[in-house]
Parts: C-alpha cells; sequence; structure tokens
C-alpha cells in the first residue's frame, strides 16, 4: 500500500510527532509512506517586505508539485491543513473517499469560520489524538478514529548513568516558544522553590531562550531544541512540567511533553487539562497541580523522596510501552490506512 502524506513541515513538532515517527514502523507492515513537507514550514514567519499572498503562494506551490502522486496513492494523509485557517488545495489530494485528516490540536479555533469542518466533510474521516478533538469532528465526517499522540520509546530512553554524577537537581520544559506563557504562568511557584534550593535549576530546551522575571540566572539554563539534542537533554532532568491553561485550546492538546518525560523515565507535574488527566488517572506517575501552592508541594515531594520520584518514572515509562508507544499506534494506523483503502 502506498500513503502519500502533507505535513507541516520538517521541523514542526505535530509533522515529527504524528507522521514522520511512524514511517518506518508502517513499513514493516507493507505500507510505504511518502511525507510532502511543506516549503517554506507552514508556521514560519512571513520574511519581512514578502506580501502575506506570494509566502502562501509559495507554500502552495510545494504542495502542489505532489499532488499527481498524491492522484494515484491508496491513501492521502492531510497533517492538519495546508496553509494556516484556511482551506486551500485539500480537495484536489487524491480522492475524497481515500483522504483522512489528522488532527492533533483545537485547530478550527483559529482562522476562517468552518475551514477545518469543511475539509473533514471531504474526507472518508478524521484521526484524532484524543476524545475531545474526536467528539468534534463527529458531526462534520463519516469516520473518526482516534490514535493518540505517541513516543518513539527507544529513542526516549534514559541511559542508566544519565544523571549519574549530577551536581543540580534539573526541572525540565521542552517545547516551542509559542507556549512559554503556560510556563511564565507557574514562574511564581518555580522561582519560590528555587529559592530555597540552591542546588536546583531549571532547564528550558525550546526555539528560543525564555524570559524569566523571577527566576535568577545562576539557577536558568536554555539548551536550543535540535531534534537530536531533544531527548539528551530530556535525559539530563530529573522532573518534567506540562503545565497548561483550563481553556478550550488547551483541552485539544495531546500530552506530547507530558508522554516525552514519562518515555525518559521522569515523573511528571502537569495541569490535569484534557490528555493529561486522562494520563494521571491510568497510573501513580506523578502530580497535579492547579495553583501555586500545588506545584510547589509537588515539587518539593518529588525533591525530597527521590525513591518515590524514580518509582513514578519507572511507572510511567511502562504506561506509555503499553498504551501510547510507536509500536501500538503505528498498528491502529494501519488498521486505519487498510479499512480505508479497501472502502474507496
Amino acid at each position: 500500500m502506498n500513503v502519500s502524506v502533507f505535513t507541516s513541515g520538517l521541523s514542526v513538532p505535530s509533522s515529527r510527532m504524528r507522521v514522520r515517527q511512524f514511517i518506518p514502523a508502517l513499513a514493516a507492515r507493507g505500507i510505504a509512506v511518502t511525507e510532502h513537507a511543506s516549503a517554506p514550514e507552514k508556521y514560519a514567519p512571513v520574511p519581512f517586505g514578502l506580501p502575506k499572498t506570494i509566502w502562501t503562494g509559495m507554500m502552495l506551490a510545494s504542495r502542489a508539485r505532489a499532488m499527481a502522486e498524491a492522484r494515484h496513492a491508496d491513501v492521502v494523509w492531510l497533517e492538519r491543513e495546508l496553509v494556516v485557517g484556511r482551506e486551500t488545495l485539500e480537495p484536489f489530494l487524491g480522492r475524497a473517499q481515500r483522504r483522512v485528516l489528522d488532527v492533533d490540536d483545537a485547530i478550527w479555533m483559529y482562522g476562517k469560520k468552518g475551514y477545518s469542518e469543511s475539509i473533514a466533510s471531504k474526507c472518508a474521516g478524521v484521526i484524532a489524538g484524543n476524545s475531545y478533538l474526536a467528539e468534534h469532528y463527529k458531526k462534520h465526517t463519516k469516520h473518526v478514529w482516534i490514535v493518540p499522540t505517541s513516543v518513539d520509546t527507544h529513542v526516549w530512553a534514559r541511559p542508566n548513568d544519565a544523571r549519574r554524577g549530577a551536581r543540580s537537581w534539573v526541572i525540565g520544559w521542552t517545547g516551542t516558544a509559542s507556549n512559554f506563557p503556560y510556563l511564565y504562568g507557574i514562574e511564581d511557584a518555580l522561582a519560590a522553590f528555587l529559592a530555597d534550593r540552591p542546588d536546583a535549576e531549571i532547564l528550558v530546551v525550546a526555539d528560543r531562550a525564555p524570559e524569566w522575571k523571577k527566576i535568577p540566572a545562576k539557577q536558568a539554563r536554555f539548551e536550543k531544541w535540535t531534534s537530536d539534542g531533544e531527548p539528551r537533554a530530556v535525559h539530563g532532568m530529573d522532573v518534567g512540567l506540562m503545565p497548561l491553561a483550563n481553556e478550550e485550546w488547551a483541552k485539544g492538546k495531546c500530552a506530547a511533553k507530558m508522554l516525552v518525560y514519562m518515555a525518559a523515565s521522569l515523573p511528571v507535574v502537569v495541569s490535569p487539562v484534557g490528555v493529561n488527566a486522562d494520563v494521571l488517572a491510568q497510573g501513580d506517575v506523578g502530580f497535579a497541580a492547579t495553583g501555586d501552592d500545588q506545584w510547589l508541594r509537588a515539587l518539593t515531594k518529588l525533591y525530597e523522596d527521590r525513591p518515590s520520584a524514580t518509582a513514578m518514572g519507572e511507572r510511567g515509562r511502562a504506561l506509555v510501552e503499553r498504551a501510547y508507544s510507536v509500536t501500538v499506534s503505528a498498528a491502529a494506523l494501519a488498521d486505519i490506512f487498510n479499512s480505508v483503502a479497501r472502502a474507496a
């Protein structure tokens, strides 16, 4: 079987987590996936002085070159929409009964009203990252399948000696700068924790450094995100954070950060929003926190009780292997693609 997939870009997290990491596992199941990544990347800022219409045209031109191949594919896999917040060439990418839309965020909240629902209605179905997203699209398409955002457990497995000889206790966060507002929302709690613990620090792995207001520079560390460097950075952490706001957009998120930490055997402290709460409910893998006091209390418990923190990390790793691994989700994707191809 041949699957033609259109992704948001080579460095876009959703493209990596929802598509690219599955390609080898799907190949092992007889499904050849050809990726067509947006160039320029879908979320790249428009260069200064260049009209947005020209920039959008360049983006669509990169897609148009792959349209001929898509017509001959057994399945066309769309990783979100082609251009941010709009329906464009999606109806022309293969036949509707062979087309599936993959959604891992509440994308209907931005852009032209109803655009994502319109795309979904012209597809065989929607692959949703969680039940919240699935519920939204059920009334707009014939089939909705839930495939959670997953983790390559081999890539994220932490070496036994990763923290041997460490001189600091590391609170970690990884992601894109666009999500810094969530991290800034717990800065007071982080600053209070670090103030009493000079041997602790916070490490942020992102595309640019955060601008802390209350955290001392000597206890703040930044590493530039790279695909190869991110796992190594996470392996050097002692706890992983995933703060969110209790809002509709956050409810659509698929807990990617949380799952990455867990796959690296880290205990987690997270906002109990959306999938975060669902994952926490499946095992004693960390703490939920909804206010500064709870964030401070959770970090303090993990810092003071290292054996319990280690045990949480081990349980988290086991949960990811059982329910959120590339191996498990690749099998689900293979079943979806086979059913779509048979029905077309």
